[in-house]
């Protein structure tokens, strides 16, 4: 199947995870294309969809909501698994909840939402940033698990495998 891995990331942190996710589609058979949400418009020619946005102040990205927004009923035609990366030392749970992932999942009846740890660099960040990283006390590092990364694209690619006839 050919799918579509769109990830919104200010800083490289959640591309990363994009990188794994579209890489490990590819070991197991599938034809995963990377490109950021702005890039993208048309889902013509894709079988499924992973979309994914960096987590800032409990809302995904713009370039992710625009994407949704802009083919939501695209999207709503084909399978659809949601990201969202955030805060690197909150619970995954609770740090990566955007506002909008609720009537997100509902809107294109997306297949499901997972949640990553982050990346905390504070010397690429903007002063905003980091006094808002600071409030929420968070530790610097790469946080991400990238094996649990590869192994929820790996349930995606199984997803997607084709059934024998």
């Amino acid at each position: 199947m050919r799918i579509l891995v769109t990830i919104a990331s200010r800083h490289g942190g959640t591309w990363g995870i994009g990188e794994v996710v579209a890489s490990t589609l590819r070991e197991r058979g599938h034809d995963a294309e990377l490109r950021a949400p702005e890039d993208v418009t048309d889902l013509t020619g894709f079988d499924a969809v992973v979309l994914g946005s960096a987590v800032y102040v409990a809302h995904w990205m713009p370039a992710a909501r625009d994407l949704a927004d802009r083919l939501g009923a695209q999207l709503a035609e084909r399978p659809v698994w949601l990201l969202s990366s955030g805060l690197a030392t909150q619970p995954a749970a609770s740090a990566n909840s955007p506002h909008e992932i609720r009537d997100l999942v509902e809107r294109i009846g997306a297949r499901g939402h997972r949640s990553f740890h982050g990346r905390l660099d504070r010397s690429v960040l903007s002063f905003t940033e980091r006094a808002t990283i600071s409030a929420a006390r968070a530790r610097e590092g790469d946080h991400r698990d990238m094996t649990a990364v590869a192994r929820w694209a790996e349930q995606i690619a199984d997803a997607l495998a084709p059934v024998p006839a």
